[in-house]
């Protein structure tokens, strides 16, 4: 296929934290808040003069120091962030806006406070309580949670207009953001999609870590660009998969599974799309922080949540996206340590395959796609028993026709 004309300038940007478009948006007088988690609401960042930048770590090393600070026994992502952070990779943040919901992430965020490691003398690090259940009650303290140590102290802080015309506007910005990757997200459906997952990755990560303001431009163009685009005549895929999982910040890891024969057709992991780029509705007389709030618990796919109807929903939903999209299977992966997708993992795969009939494979890997060579060969015999399984149909159903 051709090449998309912004791809290069996407992957650029990717290679470091403080890349050339937050640098800018420094420079330009805007609020930089690093966060790490769907639970804090990616939206409230970018009112006013602010902007949202999921952080990541990449061309990540050793982590030495890390783990020094903190165990061999936690996630290569919470390691990772702190080894970035005390080399001075996040100088530029204004804020960390962190939450209760991974004690391995809340030993990183802890740190940043510990060991000072922000030269910002207004700099801040705030801890949402998340709940566990979406109740009447949980929702209140959720949406007091995000008024007081966010908007209140961005407010107190810097001046940040919090206000509710404030809110909608960056609403807007979001949903635009939204919509074209929704769009963009649309061409993997097809038989033969004209846009790889690796592509597609590189696209939404940027929309994570850039300023929406500086990135829509670039955006817009890509989607114009792949509404004419075709998709090469031989297809280099012998199988399209779902990726479910864990944290997934590296694009390199979606190469290394293209490489070996699977498409991937949809990313259910953390700073995936889905969820992640679905529209905000706030209707006429609703209060809008709490439908802001609202939009991020009931759209939350986090094994966090522990009940059994959300337990159910998870897996529902993989089987949904595997009809959406037309997968030929699931791919669950886990970061070594993780402590929820441990549990998840484990379960839903088996669940997935003897219940609800859907090939699964479990791999766990590191926070780095250098680090991985063994998942290469796990993909690769995922596909041969991807194959293996479509002859077999055919002959089934040549031998029942």
């Amino acid at each position: 296929m051709k090449d998309l004309k912004h791809l290069y300038e996407f992957e650029k940007l990717l290679q470091e934290a403080n890349n050339e478009l937050v640098q800018k948006a420094k420079k330009d007088g805007k609020i930089a808040l690093g966060y790490t988690c769907y639970h804090i609401p990616e939206v409230l960042l970018n009112c006013g003069n602010c902007f949202s930048v999921r952080l990541r770590a990449p061309r990540t090393g050793s982590m030495d120091i890390a783990t020094y600070y903190m165990s061999n026994f936690l996630c290569g992502y919470s390691k990772a962030i702190l080894e970035r952070a005390i080399e001075g990779g996040y100088n530029f943040l204004d804020a960390y806006l962190a939450s209760e919901t991974c004690s391995e992430m809340n030993r990183t965020a802890e740190h940043f406070e510990l060991l000072k490691l922000v030269e910002n003398d207004k700099f801040f690090l705030s801890f949402l309580d998340m709940p566990f259940k979406i109740e009447e009650h949980t929702v209140k303290h959720y949406v007091n949670q995000t008024r007081t140590k966010i908007l209140d102290k961005l407010s107190e802080v810097y001046g940040v207009d919090t206000s509710d015309e404030a809110l909608l506007k960056a609403v807007e910005e979001h949903n635009e953001v939204c919509r074209l990757m929704t769009e963009i997200g649309e061409y993997r459906k097809e038989e033969n999609p004209r846009i790889t997952g690796y592509e597609y990755h590189i696209l939404n990560l940027v929309t994570y870590c850039c300023p929406k303001a500086l990135i829509l431009p670039s955006l817009r163009e890509t989607a114009e660009e792949l509404r004419t685009r075709e998709a090469d005549e031989k297809k280099s895929y012998r199988a399209k998969i779902v990726v479910v999982g864990s944290e997934m910040d590296d694009p390199d890891f979606t190469s290394l599974i293209e490489d070996s024969g699977a498409l991937v057709v949809a990313d259910r992991y953390c700073f995936g799309a889905l969820p992640g780029r679905q529209e905000i509705k706030i209707s006429e007389n609703e209060d809008v922080l709490t439908a802001i709030c609202l939009h991020y618990l009931k759209t939350s796919q986090c094994p966090r949540f522990m009940s059994h109807e959300k337990v159910q929903e998870r897996r529902d939903y993989v089987k949904k996206l595997v009809e959406e999209y037309n997968a030929d299977g699931v791919m669950y992966e886990q970061l070594k340590f993780c402590e929820y997708w441990g549990y998840e993992r484990a379960l839903a795969s088996y669940v997935m395959t003897n219940d609800y009939g859907v090939p699964t494979a479990a791999v766990d890997r590191q926070y780095t796609a250098s680090a991985s060579g063994q998942l290469r060969t796990r993909v690769q015999a995922f596909v041969e028993s991807l194959e293996i399984k479509k002859i077999q149909k055919e002959r089934e159903a040549k031998k029942n026709g």
